[in-house]
């Protein structure tokens, strides 16, 4: 076995992100209280709770994202498929402050119902959310990271009527991206295989 201490790299790129992975990409708009829309992906996200749905990312630096979110207490995440993929990659470039994501990635505001934030409109699934906690993370010694974890509760699904067949969410026919730990690296969706719980 291959020993990696984290302190003393000793890889050519840190193992981590890409041994917890594929990973779902948080695909966030948010709009500030002045109205300034921003649109950015985390790679750092995941769902967190059934009833009441909750999902979370975490912001490694003070982000507009997480500012914006701050100000107003909502965002929205967007699903990130195999057909938006470059759209969603032109809006994680490191722009300055107050460009417009949207226009980055070609891509339509299409206004929420219960919150302030737009959707992407191309997106087929979209998840309205109220903020329920924001933390900043610690290391072991309890000293603050440069990182913080936010936390939605989901209030409003718009979800593309093709992908619900019999009432259910066809997660393979959506095309969902996922990031991977390399540089670039992304994967998509692979085989569904089913397995039944113990009863």
């Amino acid at each position: 076995m291959h020993t990696y201490d984290p302190s003393s790299p000793n890889l050519a790129h840190n193992p981590f992100n890409a041994i917890v992975g594929p990973r779902p990409i948080g695909w966030m708009s948010t709009k500030s209280k002045s109205g300034q829309v921003n649109l950015a992906p985390y790679s750092f996200f995941t769902a967190l709770n059934y009833t009441p749905p909750i999902i979370g990312f975490s912001s490694i630096g003070r982000k507009d994202s997480l500012r914006n979110i701050e100000e107003t207490g909502e965002f929205v995440w967007n699903l990130a498929t195999r057909e938006l993929a470059e759209a969603m990659n032109a809006t994680c470039a490191a722009v300055p402050h107050g460009v417009n994501e949207f226009q980055l990635g070609h891509l339509t505001e299409v206004a929420s119902v219960k919150v302030a934030p737009p959707r992407v409109g191309e997106s087929p699934v979209a998840f309205e959310c109220k903020v329920s906690q924001i933390i900043r993370l610690t290391s072991a010694e309890n000293q603050p990271v440069d990182t913080w974890m936010i936390m939605g509760e989901v209030v409003l699904m718009h979800i593309a009527p093709h992908l619900l067949k019999n009432g259910v969410f066809d997660t393979a026919a959506a095309g969902l991206i996922l990031r991977g730990g390399g540089p670039g690296d992304y994967f998509e969706l692979g085989e569904k295989f089913v397995m039944k719980r113990p009863e």
